[in-house]
C-alpha cells in the first residue's frame, strides 16, 4: 500500500487561474500539469493526485517541488522549443526505480547503467544537476552493520525491561552456565535504589591527524607524539559516579576488576550496567562476578554501539584532548581521568535513552 502522503503546496494561482489555464491549453503535457496542481489544491495525495494524471510517484514528487520553488514557469517549461530531454518522464521514472533498486551509485556507475539502458550520455558536470532534479541526494553512504536485526530498539528494551523486573532468579546467568556461585556478596548492599550506567573500552590518542592546525609555511608535525597502548574502561553513570580507569588489556579478569571499582564507587545501590557483547563481557567468569556485585548486565543487541550512550562521551572526549599537548603517557592519562569526569558531570548525552528505555517507575 502507497504511503498516504500529502504535500505543502504553494498557492502560485487561484484555482479559477487554473481552470482557465486549463481551459485554454491544448497541449496535453500542460495539462496533466495543471491538472496535477488543482487535485493538490483540493487536498489530494501526491500518489492519488499521480494516477488521476497517469504518471508515478516519483513524477509527483518532482512536480510539487518545481512548481513550489517556481509555479508555472518552471512546472511548464516551453515544450516546444529547444533540444528534446534525453529521457523522457517514462524513462525518467524508470531511471528512478533502478536507481532505487540498487542504490548506492557511483556517478561512474549512473553513467555506465544510462549507457548500457537508455543509450543515453550526459557530461559529468551535469550529471549532478540532472540527478538533483530527478530527486536524488548526493552524500556519504552510511554504513550498515551486517549483524545488526531489523529492531534493535525494540530489543533492547525488551531486555531493559527484563532487567527491571526483578525476580528469585539471578539476572545475568543463563542456561546451561554452572550453578555455584550465583549468590550476592555479603557485604553488597542493592537496596538503596538504582544506578544506571554505560560501560565500554577505548583507546583515545592524545592526536588527530585529521584536525586542521595553524602553521606559517609547515604543517608537518615534528614534536615526538605520545602514545599508549593500554585500555580505557569507562562507566557512565548519569544517576551514579562515573569512572575511567585503564588496563593493560580486556580479558575478563581486568574487566572484572573494573566491575569491582564500579561498585566502590557506587555503594548501596542496584546496578544495571548498559554494555556490548564483547567477548570478555558476555563469558560466564564475568556475568557471575557481576551478579556477585550486584550488578545487572544489560547487553545491546549486536553490531548496535549507537544505543551506548558512553559513544557519544568518547567521541567529545577525543575531540576534546586532541589539540592538547602532553610530554609523557602518564600525564596523558591523568588528563583522560579529569576530562571524562568533567564530562559526564556537565553533559548528559544519556537523557534522551533514559527517556526512550527507561520505566521510571520500576527504576525507582
Amino acid at each position: 500500500m502507497a504511503e498516504d502522503r500529502r504535500k505543502e503546496i504553494v498557492r502560485h494561482l487561484s484555482e479559477d487561474d487554473l481552470d482557465r489555464l486549463l481551459a485554454e491549453t491544448d497541449d496535453d503535457k500542460i495539462s496533466k500539469r495543471l491538472t496535477f496542481v488543482k487535485r493538490l489544491y483540493k487536498g489530494a495525495t501526491l500518489e492519488d493526485a499521480a494516477d488521476d494524471v497517469g504518471r508515478s510517484s516519483g513524477t509527483a514528487t518532482r512536480w510539487a517541488r518545481r512548481w513550489n520553488e517556481g509555479g508555472l514557469g518552471l512546472l511548464t517549461p516551453n515544450f516546444g522549443g529547444g533540444r528534446p530531454p534525453k529521457l523522457d518522464e517514462d524513462e525518467q521514472d524508470e531511471l528512478i526505480e533502478r536507481l532505487r533498486d540498487g542504490q548506492p551509485w557511483k556517478s561512474q556507475e549512473v553513467q555506465h547503467l544510462l549507457s548500457e539502458k537508455f543509450d543515453a550520455e550526459y557530461h559529468p558536470h551535469y550529471l549532478g544537476t540532472f540527478l538533483r532534479d530527478l530527486g536524488l541526494s548526493y552524500a556519504k553512504p552510511r554504513p550498515k552493520r551486517p549483524h545488526q536485526p531489523e529492531n534493535p530498539d525494540e530489543i533492547l528494551e525488551e531486555r531493559v525491561d527484563d532487567a527491571l523486573d526483578e525476580d528469585d532468579q539471578p539476572h545475568n546467568k543463563r542456561a546451561g552456565d554452572d550453578g555455584e556461585g550465583w549468590v550476592v556478596d555479603e557485604d553488597v548492599c542493592t537496596d538503596g535504589g538504582t544506578v544506571i550506567g554505560f560501560f565500554d573500552a577505548s583507546q583515545p590518542q592524545p592526536y588527530d591527524n585529521s584536525r586542521r592546525v595553524w602553521y606559517v609555511d609547515d604543517p608537518h608535525v615534528e614534536r615526538p607524539l605520545v602514545k599508549t597502548e593500554d585500555s580505557a574502561v569507562g562507566f557512565y553513570a548519569p544517576n551514579g559516579e562515573s569512572l575511567v580507569t585503564f588496563t593493560e588489556d580486556e580479558t575478563k579478569e581486568r574487566i572484572c576488576e573494573v566491575l569491582e571499582l564500579i561498585r566502590e564507587q557506587n555503594p548501596g545501590k542496584r546496578i544495571l550496567l548498559v554494555l556490548d557483547k564483547h567477548g570478555s563481557h558476555i563469558y560466564e567468569y564475568t556475568r557471575k562476578r557481576a551478579h556477585q556485585l550486584g550488578i545487572d548486565l544489560i547487553f545491546l543487541p549486536s553490531g548496535s554501539p549507537h544505543l551506548n550512550p558512553i559513544e557519544k562521551v568518547w567521541d567529545y572526549l577525543k575531540w576534546t584532548m586532541c589539540p592538547i599537548i602532553v610530554e609523557n603517557e602518564g600525564e596523558f592519562k591523568i588528563l583522560v581521568k579529569d576530562v571524562f569526569e568533567r564530562i559526564t558531570r556537565r553533559i548528559s548525552y544519556a537523557q534522551s535513552w533514559c527517556e526512550k528505555f527507561l520505566d521510571l517507575q520500576k527504576l525507582s
